[in-house]
């Protein structure tokens, strides 16, 4: 998760085909699967790091952590720590993070809507 800098304009910022765009370190930060189930299991919830790990099966200590950092440093998920003992750290979707969690219940949807047909062609392919 290093930040390049950058020294382009605003729009070749934003240009995804550009591999030096701030744009693409973005959306490889996002694109994984762990950071799309982890906005997926946080929806409009708040929750602890435990019951993010239980919401998503698989994932370990380590990714889980190491994702939620990601989607923090990218204002995705707001972190917060409250002083009791043991710490009670909680998180929540941030507003760029509920918006993005739209496109994740369309690529959720459009996954149970073709699961079927995706299943026939690898049967097909590896046939």
């Amino acid at each position: 998760m290093v930040t390049k800098q950058y020294d382009g304009t605003p729009e070749e910022a934003a240009d995804l085909r550009r591999a030096d765009s701030l744009a693409r370190e973005i959306f490889a930060d996002i694109a994984n699967k762990w950071a799309l189930l982890i906005i997926d299991a946080l929806g409009e919830r708040t929750l602890r790091f435990s019951e993010l790990r239980d919401g998503v099966e698989g994932v370990s200590h380590k990714m889980l952590t190491q994702n939620l950092r990601m989607l923090e440093r990218n204002g995705l998920v707001d972190r917060k720590v409250h002083p009791t003992v043991p710490p009670r750290v909680e998180y929540t979707l941030t507003e760029p993070g509920r918006a993005l969690r739209a496109t994740v219940d369309a690529m959720c949807d459009w996954t149970h809507r073709y699961l079927g047909a995706i299943e026939d062609s690898r049967n097909r392919f590896d046939a």
